[in-house]
């Protein structure tokens, strides 16, 4: 891992901030976003959340839905959704200071307004998401993930899912079973480049 992954799901990284620059096209729109060091995936577009990308279709979700985007990092999977979906509301959360600032810069770059981000703890207790999308931070370790999905999956609304990429040599196979068992069913919607895409809905 290098020193600016290390430490991307801390909440105020020690390493000199950066940014870097970043374009990506999804779904038909192209981004221009400002990445970070300290940040997840700084100066690229992860190949997990390419796949992610290349693996689905925007959601069809009525005017006024709410969706997460669950680890956001420079905010790519929120903002892309942002973009494609106008009408829908997207929250963007993550632990890292670095990362919520700059899902912001970038929502505002893009003129966004239908995007914002911010910290777990300041996310109401009472919102809940029709959606949620995450490229999750598997290397916080398996126990700190599950606590992380038990946490932010009950907040689905009934019907909602989550779509959430993983890599199969980082459990992706594990987490689906593990899922399943705490009565999120969950089945693979994708599969490529040694990542899979998983659809969890709420039991």
């Amino acid at each position: 891992m290098s020193e600016a992954d290390e430490h991307y799901f801390t909440a105020d990284p020690s390493v000199p901030f950066k940014r870097q620059p970043v374009e990506a096209s999804v779904w038909g729109h192209d981004l221009r976003l400002a990445s970070g060091s300290g940040v997840f995936a700084q100066g690229r577009l992860d190949i997990g959340t390419s796949v992610l990308f290349k693996e689905t279709e925007p959601p069809e979700l009525p005017e006024g839905a709410h969706v997460l985007d669950l680890g956001c990092g420079y905010g790519v999977i929120g903002l892309a959704l942002a973009s494609a979906l106008p009408g829908v509301r997207v929250t963007g959360v993550d632990v890292n200071e670095r990362a919520v600032l700059l899902a912001n810069e970038n929502a505002a770059s893009l003129g966004l307004t239908n995007f914002a981000a911010t910290t777990p703890a300041a996310v109401p207790s009472d919102v809940v998401f029709d959606e949620i999308w995450s490229n999750p931070p598997i290397r916080i370790g398996k126990e700190a993930l599950h606590e992380l999905l038990l946490t932010w999956l009950p907040r689905l609304t009934p019907g909602g899912r989550a779509v959430m990429v993983v890599g199969k040599n980082l459990g992706a196979d594990s987490l689906q079973t593990w899922l399943a068992g705490q009565g999120y069913p969950t089945s693979r919607v994708g599969s490529a480049k040694g990542f899979r895409v998983l659809e969890t809905r709420r039991g």
